[in-house]
């Protein structure tokens, strides 16, 4: 497993009986979280003194709890990376913190390319990959489909220091648009991604991670350099496990290109005792 371990200001305190306990910077808040599957004794006093707490409803959804002062957003920092923080719908924070292993990966081998890298990162949310390979000197192309998410990025891009000639924000399917991209002859030395589930495109498209991934990945393909430098595919899905996203990478980007797949799971250690929470599965492709 791949661990993400050395944050500064964030803490995942503790998790139990389908939530966790973690605090961003000065703030500590209560989230569910469908892997805590096991019994907690809750001893630590900050379980009965967060600052919110995000219930889930019955009907779907849910709603944040504010039990003390929160500003409406602050901002956390890692390795020269900010990033703006917020109690979010569908109880998001607006970065997850366990993706902190892959940007370092990511980040080392951009530094150590000695070239220019143009990434391109979809389905790519609030741009915490994105933030960190700009940061680590590539050009980064950024695509999402929600125009408040965009926005969210930039303006962790502009907390980081990093200038729009780094990174170009685009809001769009990330399907139409990577189809327009091999019809431009457009290229990118690597490519993120970080697929939902489940989801619809803006005329309606349906898009099932179990049977769309492997076609829009051999698609993706077309988009990669003559000299890759790494190919990264994230997932939370539950049942999508790091083998199998292991074999679709390489029968896709591995059987054009050769190099070398890593897969795993991905998690968080809790300081309260040890465990690691697991937080999805990643694929890491490279080409030595």
């Amino acid at each position: 497993m791949w661990i993400a371990d050395s944050w500064q200001q964030y803490e995942l305190i503790d998790s139990g009986e389908g939530e966790r306990l973690e605090r961003w910077g000065d703030y500590v808040v209560i989230r569910p979280d469908p892997q805590a599957v096991w019994e907690s004794p809750k001893n630590n006093r900050l379980w009965k003194s967060p600052h919110a707490h995000y219930h889930r409803s019955d009907k779907g959804g849910g709603q944040w709890e504010v039990k003390k002062r929160l500003p409406e957003s602050w901002t956390i920092s890692q390795n020269g990376l900010k990033f703006k923080i917020k109690p979010m719908g569908f109880k998001h924070m607006g970065l997850f913190p366990e993706q902190l292993v892959n940007w370092t990966w990511s980040s080392n081998l951009i530094k150590n390319a000695n070239r220019d890298i143009k990434v391109l990162n979809l389905f790519a949310y609030t741009g915490g990959a994105s933030v960190a390979a700009a940061k680590a000197g590539a050009f980064v192309c950024h695509v999402d489909a929600a125009k408040g998410m965009v926005a969210h990025a930039r303006e962790n891009a502009d907390l980081s220091g990093v200038g729009d000639k780094s990174i170009r924000y685009i809001v769009d399917d990330c399907i139409k648009f990577v189809e327009r991209e091999i019809r431009r002859g457009n290229s990118y030395d690597a490519i993120i991604l970080d697929p939902p589930s489940y989801g619809r495109g803006p005329g309606g498209e349906v898009w099932k991670i179990e049977s769309d991934l492997f076609g829009f990945l051999k698609r993706c393909v077309f988009l990669l350099s003559d000299s890759p430098l790494f190919v990264l595919l994230n997932s939370y899905t539950t049942g999508l496990s790091a083998q199998t996203m292991k074999n679709v990478v390489d029968m896709t980007v591995g059987k054009k290109f050769g190099g070398k797949t890593y897969a795993d799971e991905i998690g968080i250690p809790m300081s309260e005792n040890g465990f690691i929470l697991p937080c999805g599965s990643s694929a890491r492709w490279e080409k030595p």
